[in-house]
């Protein structure tokens, strides 16, 4: 693999990397799976407990509804799994370990599992509140423990940054997958899947009512 490219791809870990055909054909196999008790493919059970609850968090049913509600707990648990290469899937492993065993430790608890969303959004909250200053310096360490890593060193990440890192990246994979959902894509933002009349010089935001385009 190219060191830059190895590199670029281990610092996002969970952001999207992939075409969005991929992305919908992951939905896709997620909407059609009958879902009684999950059993993640990438993380433990209890981790898979503990992601469904911070989706939840990052975006809680309203008027729309949950990430949960539309299945984002399978998408990023699946695409981790099957389009994540390997050694970035070392990387996110440690990086989910860090924050979920802060997690249970914030709230005097042994197994993250067992957190209330209270307890998760406290620590949760924590970490999505960077400076940016401290973004910055979170990125050189990051490129410096990944640069170890890629020449087969023994490397090291500080516990607060590793946090960080998790709980950044999976904000924006949750986004993501929201996003990508067929609910939300139908039904929330602007959909059209067969464009008729052309309208040269129409107001875009008359013409989708306001909302992002979901294709």
């Amino acid at each position: 693999m190219d060191r830059r490219k190895a590199l670029k791809n281990m610092s996002l870990a969970m952001g999207y990397t992939v075409a969005t055909p991929t992305l919908i054909s992951i939905m896709q196999s997620c909407k059609d799976e009958v879902v009684l008790e999950w059993a993640p493919d990438f993380f433990t059970k209890d981790q898979g407990v503990v992601l469904t609850k911070l989706i939840d968090i990052i975006l809680p049913k309203t008027e729309t509804p949950s990430a949960s509600e539309v299945q984002v707990n399978l998408f990023i648990d699946r695409f981790i799994n099957e389009v994540v290469e390997p050694q970035e899937q070392v990387f996110i492993k440690m990086i989910t370990e860090n924050f979920m065993t802060k997690a249970a430790a914030d709230a005097g608890k042994e197994n993250a599992a067992d957190l209330s969303h209270e307890e998760l959004e406290k620590t949760l909250a924590t970490y999505l509140k960077v400076s940016k200053e401290d973004e910055i310096k979170n990125e050189e360490a990051l490129e410096v423990y990944m640069n170890a890593i890629m020449d087969g060193k023994e490397a090291s990440l500080e516990e607060n940054i590793a946090c960080t890192t998790f709980a950044s990246q999976l904000r924006d994979m949750t986004i993501m997958g929201y996003r990508t959902s067929e609910y939300i894509g139908e039904n929330v933002l602007a959909y059209d899947p067969l464009p008729g009349q052309y309208i040269a010089c129409g107001d875009l935001q008359e013409l989708s009512e306001g909302k992002a385009w979901s294709l």
